[in-house]
């Protein structure tokens, strides 16, 4: 990322106008004679002529020295500016850090100075430090075409087409999304190979990834405090979902080689860089040709869509079973549960879908707070658009 360099220029800027000459009125006598009034004047404007140049160098002398010394605390003034900003780098922050980064991108256009701290990740970093993270919610309803929106502020973000490809396979392929800090990343096939692109919220652009060591695809992924794990895919596991729970990550359901559902769920603590197995976790949760379970975590509870009998499951952590709490939202079309959006949006379970109508495709984004009874869904925002979920990310920073 290229990071741009507030700087400062000086300019002294030079007087247009210059002394007058203080021409005085010469008096001459009708009596005396044309040549002795023409010599007495030739004399006196030679003498005048002679005077204005010694003014006019003396005049040019100090101009001189007052641009030097013009330049001079034009220098220092800008030296001065840079240490003003170094130093109040921070008080810059702090004020930011009360807005919305909704504004951060009218504010980068200020001037270098906010553009270079916006698209630094300072403002960022300094927000996760303090526990300060508002959730956008990012999905996909067309190929390479995505679109964000903000749940605090009722705000749809226009998000850049994702740029093409050199063949059609990475459009057409399955894609697996993930955002990760300040990013958006998303996963696809070329003809022979694996690709990653990757949208920056910094710069507000679409750029290649980081193919991964082990590429895959269908794989179960989630992030936590700027980390992301991905765990299974076209190996032993594919079809499976990722979550993080009470600081651990969690793979949940999947088929394997031979395409047997898979009704256990796989817990790695990460401070012990160790796995547990735990049998049913995920019984019931997907088929073999269902997608992969959706779940999504909301203050350290699991839960899950189950989107054949179009219920919300809680899960029980203490006995590894699962509660139904109520309906789905009655508009969550799905097909075996593609084209269907269940995720944690901060302390919210978003639930983003729609159906086909005569005049086009609707898409409705619902939202619930659990709070320990039925779910209670509301419309929090709708648009024209394509119907089909085909990937979904939420992004807290």
């Amino acid at each position: 990322m290229l990071e741009d360099r507030p700087y400062l220029i000086s300019r002294v800027f030079e007087s247009t106008s210059e002394q007058e000459s203080n021409w005085r009125f010469l008096a001459c006598h009708f009596h005396e004679s044309l040549d002795s009034k023409k010599r007495l004047l030739d004399e006196e404007l030679e003498e005048k002529e002679l005077e204005n140049r010694s003014k006019r160098k003396k005049s040019l002398q100090q101009s001189n020295t007052s641009d030097t010394q013009g330049t001079k605390r034009s220098l220092d003034d800008s030296n001065g500016y840079n240490n003003f900003n170094r130093l109040t780098r921070d008080i810059i922050i702090g004020c930011l850090l009360h807005l919305s980064r909704s504004n951060y991108g009218a504010v980068a256009s200020v001037n270098h100075v906010f553009r270079s701290l916006i698209r630094s990740g300072e403002v960022y970093q300094a927000r996760r430090q303090l526990g300060v993270t508002e959730h956008w919610v990012y999905f996909s309803c067309s190929a390479l075409e995505w679109e964000a929106y903000d749940p605090y502020r009722g705000h749809w973000i226009r998000v850049p087409k994702m740029p093409g490809s050199p063949t059609e396979n990475f459009m057409l392929s399955d894609k697996e999304s993930l955002a990760v800090g300040t990013e958006l990343l998303v996963f696809g096939q070329e003809l022979n190979s694996y690709i990653v692109q990757r949208y920056s919220i910094l710069t507000n652009s679409w750029s290649p990834g980081v193919v991964m060591n082990s590429p895959r695809c269908l794989f179960g992924s989630a992030s936590l405090d700027g980390k992301a794990i991905v765990a299974g895919g076209t190996h032993a596991r594919k079809m499976c979902s990722g979550v993080f729970m009470d600081g651990k990550f969690y793979v949940i359901g999947g088929i394997d080689r031979d395409n047997n559902v898979l009704t256990c769920g796989e817990e790695y603590d990460l401070k012990r860089c160790s796995w547990r197995l735990i049998p049913n976790m995920s019984a019931g949760l997907n088929g073999a040709s269902g997608a992969p379970p959706l779940v999504a975590v909301v203050n350290n509870e699991l839960y899950a869509a189950h989107y054949a009998n179009k219920v919300v499951l809680k899960y029980n952590k203490e006995n590894n079973t699962w509660v139904t709490l109520g309906k789905l939202p009655e508009r969550s079309v799905s097909m075996n549960g593609w084209g269907l959006a269940f995720r944690a949006c901060g302390e919210q379970l978003i639930v983003i879908g729609g159906q086909r109508g005569c005049h086009g495709g609707m898409i409705e984004l619902n939202s619930w707070v659990p709070n320990g009874g039925p779910p209670e869904w509301d419309i929090i925002a709708s648009k024209h658009s394509g119907s089909f979920v085909y990937n979904c990310a939420v992004m807290g920073c």
